[in-house]
């Protein structure tokens, strides 16, 4: 098998010098059945230093091509990063996952594994993902009960053959903002039949900075976006297991509700708390209590996109 590891990226240069830098430096053995990898870098406009790096240090990166689009999203990227990509196998990684150096190897023999006892190729490997903010030593994190993950797939690690996408349809591009383009991508290749392998050795580092009160606002428009992206969702897959996913229940709305106090507790109340909290180390539970008022925004999100449906209206 040839592997293309195609990424989207958009003004994320330090931490995707990380994530390239590992991938050069990967462990294949003779009997691993990888007949070589590419890194296709798909820059989704970005407007920091990537592109000037990535021109710098393409001599030492030579696994790696460099595509470029204008700012469209990761779904559109990620379809245009499968159109160059010449492999037979795909996998999909974050530019802000830093991998282990047999992270390749383990895909190779979760995947082999898998046809050996499914007798085809209908299947796709799903690699571990532990969240960090370690950014100076980021495969030093241990793996933590909030890095557990039941999604079917996610583009966060995971490796398919090119042709199950290709018969699938790829990436819907109508998910222009945050969320769900993959997981609705999931839902067509549950059709087809493709069984998830799980494949813990295949193991990536997902970074980002430790949580702060200035990111807030950033996080609450995102939650918003992820709404609207999810009645997107909903809208081509009317299903109550797409509600639950999209948190389109009064369950939801209750509990959120509940939690909140009607948004009572929101980023203006809870700020001090929260600002304590960090002051005294405490970034993560900070950003734990934080989800109480992300996810109250994220439901608005959806019943207000979902009320402005054309039937709605």
């Amino acid at each position: 098998m040839f592997f293309s590891i195609v990424i989207p990226t958009y003004n994320r240069q330090p931490i995707l010098a990380k994530c390239l830098w590992a991938l050069e430096h990967q462990r294949l053995t003779p009997d691993s059945g990888i007949q070589g990898y590419e890194v296709v870098v798909v820059d989704d406009g970005s407007t920091d230093a990537t592109i000037d790096w990535m021109t710098q240090e393409a001599h030492q990166l030579p696994h790696v091509r460099l595509v470029q689009q204008q700012h469209q999203g990761p779904a559109a990227a990620r379809n245009l990063g499968v159109a160059h990509a010449k492999g037979d196998t795909i996998i999909f990684i974050d530019s802000d996952l830093v991998v282990t150096d047999r992270f390749l190897l383990a895909h190779a023999r979760g995947l082999q594994q898998g046809y050996r006892d499914l007798g085809s190729d209908r299947l796709f490997t799903y690699g571990a993902v532990i969240n960090t903010c370690n950014f100076e030593q980021p495969t030093s994190a241990s793996y933590k009960v909030t890095d557990f993950s039941n999604a079917y797939f996610a583009t966060g690690n995971v490796a398919i053959a090119r042709h199950w996408l290709e018969t699938a349809g790829l990436f819907d591009t109508e998910f222009q903002l945050y969320g769900w383009e993959d997981l609705e991508l999931g839902v067509r290749l549950k059709k087809l039949g493709l069984r998830l392998i799980k494949c813990p050795d295949a193991v990536g580092y997902h970074w980002h900075p430790p949580f702060s009160l200035e990111e807030v606002p950033a996080l609450i428009d995102r939650e918003i976006q992820r709404g609207r992206m999810g009645v997107v969702f909903y809208r081509k897959h009317p299903t109550w297991n797409v509600r639950m996913m999209i948190q389109m229940t009064i369950l939801h709305r209750m509990l959120w509700g509940l939690l909140s106090l009607g948004g009572l507790l929101n980023e203006r109340t809870l700020a001090p708390l929260l600002s304590w909290l960090i002051r005294r180390g405490k970034s993560q539970l900070a950003l734990e209590i934080a989800r109480i008022f992300l996810n109250w925004y994220n439901v608005q999100g959806v019943y207000s996109a979902y009320a402005n449906l054309p039937h709605h209206r």
